[in-house]
């Protein structure tokens, strides 16, 4: 048995020697998985798999089919919600704030805030904004800063809660399908974004830090509406997430192949990504790993350019000021912003933003309840996602 077990191993591919085995869960990879230096050999030999545009789209092909099938996701429906919310507007200084909620699932609902230009010129893009894990982070300033300044840049921003946080605590964040279900909440807000008046279908692009940077380029890699992949603080050769919302189905390994967070952040290629990373994190190594093996990818369609990193050596986990500059920079660039009306002295000026409270940005409220059919509950929301 010993020796079965050895010719076993010395048999299997390199990337699947160097996986640390989880004995509880052996279809999963998560936290980090792989050491920093195991990683880089990993990603050497996933190198080899693909040296041109076909190798590159035949493997694309599968790891996204894989993402699709290890999410228990059968189809994807480009309809618009049902129930849909949109209450308590407020203009601002250039733009306009409003609560919304929709269903993205029988009895689940989406919860979120509405940033609109008030211009009314032209069809505008669409930035949508997942935040990272914490205590409600659609309601923070980083937050609210960033969807403010783009909307004055002349986006239509939707920021939306993840699962159990925020307006969305109908169950625990931490539920054992919360990645299904994140990424069900993800496709449906650009369906309800799709159908929003006076919008620019092919100008939809998405980005959020952490946690939200994992929704970013699961989202991207799945759903072809995305035009822009902004991933903060997140693309990682060695981690795979820290929670069941980002690596709690077996997404990443599948009985036809093993996949990591860099191929599936590649597979939005040859449309434009900006990597933001930083120097306190798993992202420390980007600009020399993570960054030149997906811009090897964009090579194959003759588009290296359409690729960035910018890297924080000196800066933590965050979608802190410096980094917000840099993705104002890039999604002004690929969505056509008029960055130009948020410019004060050379640099972004966020100072004109309103910061509202909790309160003024809650979905639900007296006026506007939580709807009488909303689940609520982890067993009623698990029967749903069977």
């Amino acid at each position: 048995m010993k020796n079965s077990l050895l010719i076993l191993f010395f048999s299997l591919p390199i990337s699947l020697c160097l996986a640390q085995f989880n004995p509880e869960k052996p279809n999963l990879m998560q936290r980090a998985f792989y050491t920093e230096a195991q990683a880089v050999t990993v990603h050497q030999d996933l190198a080899k798999l693909y040296t041109d545009k076909t190798s590159w789209e035949k493997r694309a092909k599968m790891i996204r089919q894989g993402i699709l099938d290890g999410a228990e996701i059968k189809k994807i429906s480009h309809r618009k919600p049902k129930n849909i919310t949109i209450h308590s507007k407020k203009v601002l200084n250039g733009y306009v704030v409003e609560n919304v909620s929709f269903e993205s699932l029988k009895g689940i609902y989406v919860t979120g805030n509405l940033y609109t230009p008030l211009s009314k010129d032209a069809k505008k893009p669409v930035v949508l904004c997942p935040h990272g894990h914490g205590p409600d982070p659609r309601f923070k300033e980083y937050t609210q800063q960033r969807c403010a300044t783009l909307a004055r840049m002349g986006a239509v921003v939707f920021a939306y809660d993840m699962v159990g946080v925020g307006d969305s605590k109908y169950c625990d964040h931490k539920i054992e399908k919360a990645f299904k279900l994140q990424l069900i909440n993800s496709l449906a807000a650009v369906n309800f974004v799709s159908h929003l008046p006076n919008i620019d279908k092919k100008r939809i692009a998405v980005t959020g830090e952490s946690g939200g940077g994992t929704q970013t380029f699961m989202l991207a890699a799945v759903d072809e509406r995305i035009a822009v992949s902004v991933p903060v603080v997140m693309v990682s050769v060695h981690f795979f997430g820290g929670c069941v919302c980002e690596s709690g189905m077996p997404i990443h390994k599948r009985p036809t192949h093993q996949t990591s967070n860099v191929e599936i952040a590649a597979l939005i290629a040859p449309k434009p990504m900006l990597l933001i990373s930083d120097g306190d994190d798993w992202t420390k190594h980007t600009p020399e790993v993570e960054f030149p093996h997906i811009q090897r990818i964009y090579s194959f369609f003759n588009a290296p350019n359409r690729v960035e990193n910018a890297h924080f050596p000196t800066e933590k986990h965050d979608y802190g000021a410096n980094k917000r500059q840099a993705a104002y920079v890039f999604l002004a660039k690929h969505l056509g912003l008029n960055i130009e009306k948020v410019m004060k002295n050379g640099k972004v000026d966020e100072s004109e933003n309103a910061i509202l409270t909790p309160e003024d940005l809650a979905a639900f409220t007296k006026e506007h309840p939580r709807p009488s059919g909303a689940v609520s509950g982890n067993e009623a929301v698990a029967k749903i996602l069977e």
